[in-house]
């Protein structure tokens, strides 16, 4: 039989329950940070938390140490065991897999440019799927090689790209830290114009017309694609191969009798991570762009080391908790992460609506707690409608057509109801 005849999206009874409860969970994290991209300039990212008083200061923090860069790689993660899963079912089903897995990785390519375009710079699904090219040519590259690897080679290759690509950028603040003052002046008259740039780029985002905004968006995406891409592919795809790795133990399918597994990544996830996060709050969580480009570097470098191992704290955690005592309490969430995609382009069309100047203009209006606030208004509403379309649908509308075009064909949508 033919690739598109044995073919087909994967059935409910073989899903992961306790990865939908994590795509819920991380979709939660993602919002809660990705909100602040829809009232701050790109630009003023680097300076750390908006300076703030009483609650919104304490809660900027809060999700500056416990959110930030940790939602990103749990989603990642789960990525790579998505990658891993259905390698998984391809092989066994004996069926090519390389095709099925082009196919979705262009249309997410493409999702993810649209959502950029239209709707939000920060979009992480262009990224994502550039970073599963990378990946499954290197899978498919050295897939004989590969398929013999003891099982923890995965996970290793995956720490060292990840590590690798972060300490080179704590290398390089500490290098600007140690430069010499002839040479830092010139750093900081380029630094004093990209802030003047963030200041330009935030009075289109709260004034402008559509079309205004959206050439501020494609500007601020190509210097953001530009410098950060050396950096965050080789870490995706670091972070993609952990997620392999953990879905190769096999501790996933079976967490209940794994829970020492659990527990112990639980564990040293989180010491770890209190560490790198630790040493980051050392050199502050305000910084001025102009004056203390080093420190902001260093800081956000060491932050970012914290972030690996703080999400695979928190994944262990969730997954200990999904199957124990609050597995009714987190069950909420799987309809939401079934539906991750579309609810994840939801948040940016609601928000941009809310905070851009062709909406209602809020942008840089409300503060963290304000955000907050919305974040969970909004989260809520996404967790109960996932229930409601879920019980009367398959799939959610994104993953619907996300599936259509992997397999080519038109997976069916209602449900058929029984009496």
């Amino acid at each position: 039989m033919s690739d598109l005849t044995t073919a087909a999206p994967t059935a409910e009874g073989e899903r992961l329950p306790v990865m939908d409860i994590l795509r819920g969970f991380a979709l939660l994290g993602i919002f809660l940070m990705n909100i602040e991209f829809f009232t701050r300039s790109m630009q003023s990212f680097s300076g750390g938390v908006t300076p703030a008083e009483g609650l919104d200061h304490l809660l900027g923090v809060a999700i500056y140490v416990f959110v930030q860069g940790k939602f990103w790689v749990l989603f990642a993660l789960l990525f790579g065991m998505g990658f891993a899963l259905m390698r998984e079912r391809a092989i066994r089903a004996g069926r090519p897999f390389a095709g099925q897995y082009l196919r979705r990785t262009l249309l997410l390519a493409l999702f993810g440019a649209l959502h950029i375009v239209f709707f939000w710079v920060g979009d992480i699904l262009f990224a994502y799927s550039l970073a599963a090219l990378v990946l499954l040519a290197f899978v498919g590259g050295v897939s004989l090689v590969f398929d013999r690897l003891p099982g923890t080679a995965a996970g290793i290759l995956g720490m060292l790209f990840y590590v690798g690509m972060a300490g080179l950028w704590l290398l390089m603040g500490v290098g600007l830290m140690f430069m010499p003052e002839s040479m830092a002046d010139p750093v900081r008259q380029e630094m004093l114009g990209y802030v003047e740039d963030g200041a330009r780029a935030a009075a289109v985002y709260r004034d402008g017309s559509f079309m205004e905004i959206t050439q501020q968006r494609i500007a601020d995406f190509q210097f953001l694609f530009t410098g950060a891409t050396i950096f965050q592919i080789p870490m995706m795809v670091g972070v993609f191969l952990i997620g392999t790795w953990l879905v190769g133990t096999g501790h996933l399918a079976d967490p209940a009798s794994n829970r020492g597994f659990f527990v112990k990544l639980a564990i040293g996830g989180l010491l770890l991570g209190a560490i790198g996060v630790g040493a980051s709050l050392g050199f502050g969580v305000e910084f001025d762009l102009v004056e203390d480009f080093a420190e902001s570097t260093v800081a956000l470098a060491l932050m970012t080391l914290g972030s690996l191992p703080m999400a695979l704290g928190y994944l262990a955690i969730v997954v200990l908790l999904a199957t124990g005592a609050l597995r009714g309490p987190l069950g909420v969430l799987a309809p939401a992460g079934r539906m991750a995609l579309t609810n994840y382009l939801m948040q940016s069309v609601i928000c941009a609506f809310i905070f851009y100047g062709y909406g209602l203009g809020l942008f840089g209006q409300i503060g963290r707690t304000g955000q907050v606030g919305i974040v969970l208004a909004v989260f809520i509403a996404q967790v109960a409608f996932s229930h409601w379309w879920l019980a009367r649908f398959r799939y959610g509308p994104m993953e619907w057509l996300w599936r259509a075009g992997t397999y080519l064909q038109w997976p069916p949508m209602r449900r058929v109801a029984h009496a």
